[in-house]
């Protein structure tokens, strides 16, 4: 094996180690996220699959795929209490989702992949 032949397999094999380990670092925990959106009554006003007051999820998921930003925008809508728009075209104050302990970045950011997961 000459040279390149040993650099291009350490390479790939670096890669291969690096993949095995990703998807654990980034698996959704969906029962976790269910649980702290069902605390939150965030159901109340979406569901997964049907438009209630706010967009389904898998909606609100369509909007963002690809986007690099999703994530932050939507941890931002759920944690700042910013305005949310309703079908009727009034305006509240989205209920901002609070965490056991509180401002769980790690549960927060759960719920958010969970729902771009949708």
């Amino acid at each position: 094996m000459n040279c390149i032949q040993r650099s291009l397999v350490t390479t790939l094999a670096a890669g291969a180690a690096v993949l095995a380990f990703a998807p654990a670092a980034f698996a959704v925990d969906a029962d976790a996220a269910k649980a702290l959106a069902r605390q939150n009554n965030c159901l109340k006003c979406h569901a997964v699959d049907k438009d209630k007051d706010g967009p389904a999820y898998h909606k609100v998921a369509e909007k963002y795929k690809g986007k690099p930003d999703a994530e932050a925008k939507l941890i931002h809508h759920i944690t700042s209490g910013e305005k949310a728009k309703f079908p009727d075209g009034h305006e509240e104050e989205h209920k901002i989702v609070k965490t056991s302990p509180p401002k769980d970045e790690a549960q927060i950011k759960n719920l958010v992949q969970w729902i771009l997961s949708q």
